[in-house]
Formats: structure tokens, C-alpha cells, sequence
């Protein structure tokens, strides 16, 4: 069976993509690549595969005859090397986000329609048991037309923030603002309905106390309030709450599905579905629920995130060797999930008042955004530097990230260092 070649830019995120090949029969890894030497040593070890070539540079990399490459570096980098991968001729799968900056956004659109590759972004949770089953129970008709729907990714980091972080002031994470990580909360919602945001208005919570503990400079958590083409509404939250929570709920003309709370155990592994068969006086009938499972629940149910990223990368190969039927979240949805995070926050910082959501599919509309470099990172934002809160960008005591570095290298040097760095987006680049 002829084999996909791909390349993955980043030796721990990258992990899960990397297990992917190793099991798959349509997919190799060839070549790895990290900027930290002793991460590529770690992965080189546990591999222990000859036909793999590491690499540091990534010029040097993006030359290696390969098919394709994996983006599991930092989360504000993704556009410009998937940029420069497809410039090379390679496929792209790109880990969240997708990018940076309004500026960033328009030429990755550009550059993939003008090189006609594949890019497929990687929003894992989006294959999540539940919230898969509640895409096809969707497409199917079974709840009508989408009315309301809640997403929510809090998770309380502070625990892991050494093995996500390094101790890294400028890291990316600790310099992001409260609506930007938003895909895992608003994604799946997306994905499910299709529909398209078109405005949206931010809130934030600004008591941060165990962000700072860890030398985080964003707010503790943030809201994105979404209107959707046909007029339906969600609500996403995500950020660092006290509990950790993963839920999901679509409401529709004629009903309701929800996956289980965190504290019921079976969490988005578990589906609830309540529906009617007409629009009217609504009739009490039970609930449906059970655990959904398909052809690829097995092969996927030793991966990370629920099975989901065994599903992101299927779909990827897939689409690389001819399936137009391959479930790949393209450019355009990868945008309809992030840019109502970016504008929430521009919608925070002028008091919470409603803003449209640009729609990058129409190439007039991107001439407004083509020089749009506003971001919280100041080696991209220039002149456009945006506070990392709406209260303003905390100073934080180097002592904190000196400790935060310390505990870091202690997980690290152990093996459940390796474990947690796996599973976390980004590579250690110094």
C-alpha cells in the first residue's frame, strides 16, 4: 500500500501524530524536527527507527523528500512554517491554532489556494465521541435547525504549567490573551452545525490569582458570545477555571443532545439525546443515551483526547491519497472556529460591544485585514501590540519563572516529564 511521507515539526506535541504512523499502514515518518536537541534525543530513543532522519534547522528539514508535515511546534507560529511548507510543495496539518494575526490569516488563504494543498487543521476535539455523534445525528435532520449550543474547555493548568511552559517568560502561553485559545470550546459546535459566525461579543474574567502563581500573564478565563449566519446562538467559555470541564450542547428545532458532564464519569464519551418528530407543544418522551462507537473506535481508543487525534491524522492521509470524503476541517472552518476568539477580545477591549466576524472567503473582505498585525506578541505585533487583559499586561517577578523552570526540569528528568510533554502543543526551542 503506497505510503504517505510526512515530517513532523515538533518532537513532543508531534508524539501523537508520530504513533499515528507508526501504526497506520498508509503512513510513515521520516523526519523529525525540534529546535531542543535533548527532546529530539528522547524521541530518537523511543523510536529507535534508522529510517528516520532528526533535524534542528528547519530549512534543512523543510527539504527532506516528504509528502507532508506535521505543525506541533508553538501555537502562534503554525501560519508562517505552514506557509512556508506548502511553498515547498508539501501538504499541511496544522495543530491549533491556526494563526496569529488578521495578516497572518490572509496569506495562509492565499497561499493555499494559490499552491493547491491540502491543509487540514488539526481541532481534535471535534472527533471527540460525542461530539462527532452529534455532527452526524446533525447532518441527519435529527434535532432540525440549530437554535443554541454551549461549549466549554476550562481546564484549571496550574499543576502541568512546568511541563507546558519551561519556565519560559515569552512563552506563548504565558503571554496570550483570555479568548485565544478558543477551538476546543467553539470548534466542535462549528464542525457540527456548518454554519458560519458572523459577529460576536467577549467577556473575560479578570480574578487571576493562579495564573500569576505561574508567571501567566492572561486573564483567568474568557467568554465568545456567537451569532451564527441562520441567527442560532453559542456560547463558548474556556480557560482556567477552578474544576476542569469538557461538555457540549446543540439545541435545534425539534430537540436536544449534550454529551455528559466531567463529574458524571463518562464525560464527552457519553451522548444524551432528547428529540421530537415535529416543531410544536413539546411532548415528554425519554432520552436517548449511550456511548457512540464506529469502525475506527477500536484502532483509535489507545490515542490521546479521547480517540480524537487518531482521527485528525486518518483524515489527513486520507485526503492526501484521494478520499474527498475524508473528514478534514479545511482553512476556512479553521477560521470560522478561531477568528471569533480574536474578535471577542478586540470586542473586550472596547467594553464588550458587539462585533462583525470578517468572512476570509470573500477576497474583497481581505484587502481590510491584509496589513492587520494586532497580537499580544510583541516580535509580530509591532505598532499593534495589544495588553495581554483588559486591565492591562501584568508585570510578573522572574523569581516565579525561575522556579517554574526548576519544577519543569525535575518532571522532566523523570519519566512522566516525558508524558506530559507529549500531550501539550509546542516544542522546547532552547
Amino acid at each position: 500500500m503506497e505510503k504517505v511521507r510526512i515530517g513532523v515539526l515538533g518532537a513532543y506535541r508531534g508524539t501523537s501524530m508520530i504513533n499515528y504512523c507508526e501504526s497506520a499502514d498508509n503512513a510513515k515518518v521520516v523526519a523529525i524536527c525540534d529546535k531542543w536537541t535533548e527532546g529530539l534525543e528522547r524521541q530518537k530513543a523511543a523510536l529507535n527507527d534508522p529510517d528516520i532522519t532528526y533535524y534542528t534547522d528547519f530549512e534543512d528539514f523543510i527539504k527532506h523528500d516528504m509528502d507532508a508535515v506535521v505543525l506541533a511546534n508553538y501555537a502562534t507560529e503554525h501560519a508562517p512554517f505552514a506557509i512556508r511548507a506548502m511553498r515547498e510543495g508539501k501538504h499541511v496539518f496544522s495543530e491549533v491554532l491556526p494563526v496569529q494575526t488578521m495578516k497572518e490569516a490572509v496569506e495562509l488563504i492565499e497561499t493555499i489556494e494559490e499552491t493547491g494543498k491540502i491543509y487540514a487543521y488539526g481541532e481534535n476535539y471535534c472527533y471527540m465521541p460525542a461530539t462527532y455523534e452529534m455532527r452526524r445525528l446533525y447532518k441527519e435532520g435529527k434535532i432540525g435547525e440549530f437554535e443554541y449550543g454551549e461549549g466549554e474547555y476550562i481546564h484549571n493548568g496550574e499543576s502541568i504549567w512546568p511541563s507546558i511552559t519551561y519556565g519560559e517568560e515569552d512563552h506563548w502561553r504565558n503571554n496570550m490573551y483570555s479568548t485565544f485559545y478558543c477551538t476546543h470550546s467553539l470548534g466542535p459546535i462549528i464542525h457540527i452545525t456548518g454554519l458560519r459566525p458572523v459577529s460576536v461579543i467577549g467577556l473575560e474574567g479578570t480574578k487571576a490569582e493562579r495564573k500569576r502563581r505561574v508567571g501567566s500573564k492572561c486573564a483567568s478565563f474568557g467568554i465568545e458570545m456567537v451569532t451564527l449566519e441562520n441567527g442560532g446562538i453559542i456560547k463558548s467559555i474556556h480557560g482556567g477555571l477552578y474544576m476542569n470541564s469538557i461538555w457540549y450542547s446543540v439545541y435545534g428545532s425539534l430537540g436536544r443532545m449534550e454529551s455528559a458532564r466531567e463529574d458524571a464519569g463518562d464525560g464527552v464519551s457519553q451522548l444524551y439525546v432528547n428529540v421530537d418528530n415535529y416543531s410544536g407543544e413539546y411532548a415528554p418522551h425519554d432520552v436517548i443515551s449511550y456511548r457512540p462507537a464506529d469502525n475506527l473506535s477500536e484502532d483509535s481508543a489507545v490515542f490521546g483526547h479521547g480517540g480524537s487525534d487518531y482521527y485528525t491524522m486518518y483524515n489527513f492521509v486520507r485526503k492526501i491519497l484521494g478520499d474527498e470524503n475524508a473528514d478534514v476541517i479545511d482553512i476556512y472552518e479553521a477560521l470560522d472556529m478561531f477568528l471569533p476568539g480574536m474578535f471577542a477580545y478586540r470586542s473586550i477591549l472596547k467594553g464588550g460591544v458587539s462585533l462583525e466576524i470578517p468572512n476570509l472567503r470573500i477576497k474583497e473582505e481581505r484587502d481590510k485585514w491584509r496589513n492587520d498585525t494586532a497580537c499580544t506578541d510583541p516580535a509580530v505585533a509591532g505598532e499593534s501590540l495589544l495588553p495581554t487583559t483588559s486591565l492591562g499586561t501584568p508585570e510578573i517577578d522572574k523569581q516565579v519563572y525561575e522556579k517554574v523552570y526548576r519544577l519543569w526540569r525535575k518532571d522532566f528528568d523523570s519519566d512522566d516529564g516525558y508524558t506530559n510533554a507529549a500531550m501539550t502543543q509546542g516544542s522546547k526551542k532552547k
